[in-house]
């Protein structure tokens, strides 16, 4: 059993009576959180103790990401001005099925690592890339390669749920993988609102498995209130169920998620951008239903919970000043603070895969735990409000430390025993794959849509007969006219 200690930090607690420790100490014996310090007050350690100078950070849980597609990894940037009917078409449509198992590794490893890099201890790896049992066993390979925390939810999206949890080697995996400690373990699949209710027999499986369901749910244009009113009147709506994005369902549907106690991951860098619709916080709170936050794909967005936090703030407030301004009105105090989006980040990923041993930092508790600090920063000092310092001023870079289930992962800035050199080769082996199969020009063209042909609006001021003598001057210089 080792021991680390994380000495003279502001730390975040997360606890239920939201406890900051200035100048605080953080224990950690084994795979335990074995005590947490009183403000100034130095924690005896045991002989052989790594202790980390934590002085003018801020040591906090690990951070949970509840929704990436971590096989798309591979693929960092190519969509970033894609559409979501241009994701779909790609991934779903057209090029998804010429993924190999080796690829999907590719993409899962790089993602792993990245998570851990940014301070990401536990991520839900929503691989609906998984055409085959080979696939499955190539995404847990990766996972398991990483010493971070991870949940497998396994999808295809080259199939329905119906047909390939009736596979009896994807059974035989889903038997195998649910009894083993390492990983979790969810079902990944979308309900289309088909009256016929096709997914029922996905959502069999998952109840006798004893598992959850992760499920991309209020996508404008692909899954609505149909989908979650089946869902709630056939009963597999459980506590267990995480509902992705959620964000053009309407009241009924918010009240059946909070009546039957699951939880949304809301993606914000997504939503705003691809089109599911717009972020679903203010929605969200006023139903009081559990939140998680998620990045997604990398395959347009970053990949750590930083930029999530920023962004779920900057579209709340947006969106809560929007309404006002629209009434008249003025936004005196926001509603949404820094410490609910940390809150999330950290504890509502917990709360959403039913880990209550995650998400705070208090004795007994598992040892996931980070540190941000950055003496060669500027940005790191003052620190004065470490909520909005967490939520609006820190980044990746700025992860010091991070440790996962008592192990040091990440120390002053570096990943622990990561040869990214391999990685590297893994990724550019499967990225030199892809061009080959699609071919230089649907490559090329796949990153770069078309741009949609634009409306100019008519100026009147254009159109005047007056010109000032300025407006001459300048117009007679520039274009040689008299």
């Amino acid at each position: 059993m080792t021991t680390v200690l994380l000495q003279g930090g502001t730390v975040l607690t997360m606890d239920d009576q939201h406890t900051v420790v200035q100048d605080g100490d953080v224990l950690i014996d084994g795979d335990r959180i074995a005590a947490v310090g009183q403000p100034g007050q130095r924690l005896d350690v045991p002989e052989g103790t790594q202790v980390v100078d934590a002085s003018g950070g801020i040591v906090m849980p690990g951070m949970i990401d509840t929704h990436r597609h971590m096989w798309q990894t591979a693929m960092r940037a190519y969509g970033a001005d894609w559409t979501l009917t241009q994701y779909f078409v790609w991934y779903y449509l057209e090029h998804g099925k010429i993924f190999r198992p080796e690829d999907i590794h590719a993409g899962n490893l790089t993602s792993a690592w990245e998570s851990l890099e940014a301070g990401v201890t536990t991520t839900v790896d929503w691989s609906h890339g998984l055409q085959s049992v080979d696939h499955a066993e190539a995404a847990v390979d990766a996972l398991k390669a990483v010493p971070g925390r991870f949940v497998l939810a396994y999808g295809n999206i080259q199939a329905g749920p119906w047909e390939w949890t009736a596979d009896p080697s994807v059974r035989a995996f889903l038997e195998r993988l649910r009894d083993d400690g390492q990983l979790g373990l969810q079902l990944a699949f979308d309900v289309t609102g088909d009256p016929a209710f096709p997914e029922r027999a996905a959502f069999e499986v998952a109840r006798e498995l004893g598992l959850g369901v992760t499920t991309h749910a209020g996508v404008w244009g692909a899954t609505n209130d149909n989908g979650i009113k089946l869902m709630h009147e056939n009963g597999f709506m459980t506590p267990q169920n995480v509902y992705v994005h959620a964000a053009t369902l309407t009241t009924d549907s918010y009240q059946r998620i909070a009546a039957s106690g699951g939880s949304i991951s809301v993606s914000t860098e997504s939503e705003q951008s691809a089109g599911q619709g717009y972020p679903p916080t203010w929605q969200v709170r006023r139903h009081d239903i559990p939140v998680s936050l998620s990045m997604d794909t990398s395959v347009w967005w970053s990949g750590d919970l930083f930029s999530a936090m920023r962004t779920t703030l900057g579209a709340d407030r947006a969106r809560e000043h929007l309404e006002a301004h629209m009434k008249g009105a003025t936004v005196t105090h926001s509603h949404l603070r820094a410490e609910h989006v940390v809150d999330w980040a950290t504890r509502g990923g917990a709360r959403a895969l039913g880990r209550d041993d995650l998400g705070s930092l208090e004795p007994g508790k598992k040892a996931d735990v980070i540190l941000i600090k950055n003496d060669a920063s500027p940005v790191s000092f003052p620190l004065i409000n470490p909520y909005g310092q967490v939520a609006f001023q820190a980044q990746r870079g700025d992860v010091h430390t991070v440790v996962v289930d008592g192990r040091v992962v990440k120390h002053n800035h570096q990943l622990v025993d990561c040869d990214l050199t391999a990685v590297r080769r893994e990724v550019e082996a499967t990225v030199d794959h892809l061009r080959s199969a699609l071919g230089e020009e649907a490559w090329r063209s796949g990153m770069n849509p078309e741009l949609p042909e634009g409306e100019v609006l008519d100026n009147p001021y254009q159109y005047t007969a007056y010109k000032s003598d300025s407006t001459r001057e300048a117009r007679g210089t520039i274009f040689g006219e008299p």
